[in-house]
């Protein structure tokens, strides 16, 4: 009988929701995703030191009064490129989250993002910039993707950032399952949701309904997990990131894994269509608060990382 993980792969792109390369090697999954807080963790280990001293080698060299700017550019890319040598597929590398409200500052982070990989021999199609789902995100998207940078749209919480995305024509959204859970357990003083009624899977399914009721060719990524029963819930979604214990979970597990997202279903699916321009986007999502507090709090926590990896970085220089 094959394991989960197995089974799930048969359905839905399984890929590794970390930095560490020891684990990529483990379960081979098709693509691999970063955040800060992941290449922070990573960076305080030894086997990693190496990446993050050549990074700040080519900061010096590139001179200039910011050398910092060069450096965490590079120990991103760095990480990518190692993550590449063990992926067949993709992997998505984050725009400094202090730019979250910054249109062209965005642009011009995935664009000596993409120029540091391919000046590394790596085509641009198997690069992802990851950029948060604010407003400024998704006009910085748009204007990306036309020049052939994909973009993988992180810190969603909501359809109105799902929609607002997909008319981007992002390359894909990664909506945060398990912080969505997060916030309505506190919220709601609740300890244990049914798998079926978890608020982050609900929200995942309401988006992967909308996007194939409509034609978005946007994939969706569900991420963020905090429990193996939350990621079986959404066999069949486009792509699912998945840290490592929960990986080991569906790999030591031999149940039946069942498909529960299906675009034909979701065809059937009575939605009407929602005009999203940036006076509906800003209003949809003031108006849930969820979506405004764990966006708030998503861009600080990964600023907050970038910051504590500039004052290792300080240090060395």
């Amino acid at each position: 009988m094959k394991n989960q993980l197995d089974q799930l792969k048969e359905m839905t792109i399984v890929v590794a929701d970390t930095g560490d390369f020891e684990s990529l090697k483990a379960y081979h999954p098709t693509d691999s995703t970063t955040n800060p807080s992941l290449i922070l963790a990573a960076t305080e280990q030894e086997q990693y030191k190496h990446l993050l001293d050549e990074a700040i080698g080519y900061g010096k060299k590139k001179g200039g009064s910011h050398p910092l700017y060069h450096i965490l550019d590079k120990v991103f890319v760095n990480f990518g490129l190692e993550i590449l040598k063990i992926v067949p597929g993709r992997v998505s590398t984050e725009v400094d989250a202090r730019y979250s409200f910054d249109v062209e500052g965005s642009i011009q982070k995935a664009k000596n993002i993409i120029s540091l990989y391919e000046r590394a021999g790596i085509d641009r199609g198997r690069i992802l910039i990851k950029l948060a789902s604010t407003w400024e995100g998704v006009l910085a998207a748009k204007r990306l993707e036309k020049e052939g940078i994909h973009c993988n749209m992180t810190l969603l919480f909501s359809l109105p950032q799902a929609i607002a995305c997909a008319e981007a024509k992002a390359t894909l959204i990664s909506p945060f399952v398990g912080r969505i859970l997060d916030w309505y357990k506190k919220a709601e003083k609740k300890e244990y949701y049914p798998p079926a009624e978890d608020p982050g899977v609900k929200s995942v399914t309401t988006i992967y309904h909308y996007y194939k009721k409509f034609d978005y060719t946007t994939q969706i990524m569900g991420a963020s997990f905090r429990n193996k029963e939350e990621i079986l819930e959404l066999a069949g979604c486009d792509l699912l990131t998945i840290a490592p214990p929960l990986l080991e979970e569906l790999k030591g597990n031999t149940s039946l894994v069942s498909r529960k997202l299906e675009p034909v279903k979701a065809k059937a699916s009575p939605i009407e269509k929602i005009k999203i321009d940036e006076m509906a986007f800003r209003y949809l999502i003031n108006d849930d608060a969820m979506a405004t507090e764990k966006l708030a709090e998503g861009i600080r926590k990964f600023a907050h990382d970038i910051i504590k990896l500039e004052k290792r970085i300080r240090v060395q220089l």
